[in-house]
């Protein structure tokens, strides 16, 4: 790592954050409506985007900060186990084209802003509403405080902010000003800001990587040596654990670990709040189902990203926080102006997302704990206010959590994130396709869920943390390793369905279900599409 600043690559990089900066602030003139004072128009953009606007959003909404830094990082760390990303990403797009067309229909029909709104809407529960709410802001949390750490990452490797001895104002004051302009625009612009953004991210993203797969290979002596050096340093013992650093390939005793790793992620992937956000700002059905047959582009990038790693083990990248190997890859392999470039599409790719989701938590706050249990009576401009200013404690929120926390635990909370996230899957894709479940076996199933994930993580030791230290533990039952969350998952849809049966059969009071069959395949602009009503009165009770 250099000791002092490369001058041109942070050139660069400031020219790229000014220029998103601006395009930040002038979003709030992009398709702009004449009143803004509500939440489809600051939190949805208007429920306007169209196909290659929503992919781009969708794209920087999920391909963040942590796919550039935490997973080649994982994969410079232990190896092929870091993969699992590609196949989880494979996985998720055949399944959304099942369920995503459904929420959009539905939740265009009744005005749903949340994922939230829709579970109290179709099982007539404020309290399993409260539930997933909850379980969204919580699961958001870190995964934004990732998308700062990636930043920081960025700034740490161009020599930005001093040392470790540094005063930690000065130190920490790059991303201080970061996060300020972030926050700012955000609040200013809505939705709209990271949806313009995401132009400028997405094509840096893709011309970084296709000049990186190519060029630093080049620089190494090809594939085949990338490789051998990456099996030989991955092959030596590590110290704290006396067990090889990782492998190439997965051995047969990860093979369980891997795969509900993968297909756990899968499904937890568009529970987070702002993966549902992003799709819920487009215009019509059919181009969300065109979007889930384009996204898969996404993948192909994802794996070619994900090869980063051993290219730094090749290249004899050292680094304390494996989360620095990738910037100082770029930093060792590209010439200063191009590390620059890739500097500015880390970064951007870590403002994009953050953005989204501090909105989409946001507006799980507002629409269903403010509104539903504080301010009943509350109008569209008093929710947006609300809105905004919860978008800002978010943040705040989580940079408190970079600045005061190990950067190291940041990847193991956000995967913690994704096992609570999960626990919600049962209520919104069960209650799309269902009405069978009962919202109090769901409310039990969630509980347990949870419960059982967060102290299964909680005894997970590695050698850097005591808890949280992974999201890997033995399966009850079956003696192998596998994902903490798809164990949690399974108890959650096995109880749910026990405690189903039983509530029925003694006839225990269901909630009012608001939707209708007819929902849940409307698209825009058909007759009875009432997007501008409130949920409460938008469509009639019925079943489906």
């Amino acid at each position: 790592m250099n000791d002092g600043v490369n001058g041109v690559a942070l050139a660069v990089f400031i020219f790229f954050f000014l220029a998103v900066t601006v395009m930040g602030f002038l979003a709030a003139r992009w398709r702009a409506a004449e009143n803004s004072d509500n939440l489809d128009e600051w939190g949805l953009g208007g429920r306007s985007f169209g196909t290659w606007i929503t992919w781009f959003l969708l794209g920087g909404d999920l391909y963040t900060a942590y796919t550039f830094v935490a997973v080649p990082a994982a994969i410079y760390a232990t190896g092929a186990a870091g993969f699992f990303a590609v196949p989880y990403t494979i996985l998720v797009y055949p399944l959304i084209f099942t369920f995503l067309p459904r929420l959009w229909s539905v939740s265009h029909k009744h005005g749903y802003v949340t994922t939230s709104d829709f579970v109290r809407g179709r099982f007539g529960s404020k309290g399993l509403s409260l539930a997933v709410a909850v379980t969204g802001i919580l699961a958001t949390m870190p995964y934004i405080a990732l998308q700062l750490v990636g930043i920081q990452a960025v700034l740490d490797v161009m020599g930005v902010g001093g040392g470790e001895d540094t005063n930690w104002f000065i130190k920490d004051l790059p991303l201080l000003i970061a996060f300020g302009v972030l926050a700012a625009y955000t609040y200013s612009s809505g939705l709209r800001a990271p949806a313009l953004i995401a132009f400028v991210k997405d094509t840096l993203i893709y011309i970084v990587i296709a000049v990186a797969i190519i060029y630093i290979p080049i620089k190494l002596g090809g594939f085949d040596d990338i490789f051998a050096k990456a099996g030989h340093a991955l092959s030596q013992e590590n110290p704290a654990t006396g067990q090889p650093k990782g492998a190439l390939a997965s051995g047969d005793n990860q093979q369980w670990g891997y795969a509900t790793l993968a297909l756990g992620s899968a499904l937890a992937l568009f529970m987070y709040p702002h993966s549902i956000t992003a799709t819920l700002s487009s215009r019509s059905r059919e181009v969300i189902r065109r979007n889930t047959t384009i996204l898969p582009l996404y993948s192909l990038m994802l794996g070619l990203l994900a090869l980063l790693g051993f290219m730094a083990i090749a290249a004899g990248v050292k680094v304390e926080n494996g989360q620095l190997a990738i910037p100082q890859l770029f930093e060792n392999m590209f010439p200063d102006w191009f590390a620059g470039v890739a500097f500015a599409a880390i970064g951007i790719g870590a403002l994009v997302p953050a953005a989204i989701m501090s909105i989409a938590a946001a507006n799980l706050f507002t629409r269903n704990i403010y509104k539903d249990f504080l301010r009943p009576d509350a109008t569209p401009a008093q929710e947006t206010k609300v809105s905004k200013l919860t978008s800002l404690l978010v943040k705040v929120g989580a940079l408190a959590f970079v600045l005061t926390m190990d950067k190291t635990v940041a990847i193991n909370f956000q995967l913690l994130g994704g096992i609570w996230i999960l626990q919600t899957f049962p209520a919104l894709v069960g209650g799309l396709f269902t009405r069978w479940f009962h919202r109090w076996a769901l409310l039990g199933g969630w509980a347990v869920g949870m419960l059982y994930g967060t102290l299964a993580a909680y005894g997970v030791a590695s050698p850097t943390q005591k808890h949280f230290g992974g999201s890997s533990d033995e399966i009850p039952g079956i003696g192998e390793i596998g994902y903490i969350g798809f164990t949690a998952f399974v108890l959650n849809i096995v109880v749910t369905v026990v405690l189903t049966v039983v509530l029925r059969a003694l006839k225990a009071p269901d909630g009012v279900d608001e939707t209708s069959a007819s929902d849940y395949t409307a698209d825009a602009g058909e007759p009875g599409v009432q997007a501008d009503l409130p949920p409460a009165t938008a469509g009639a009770p019925g079943g489906h």
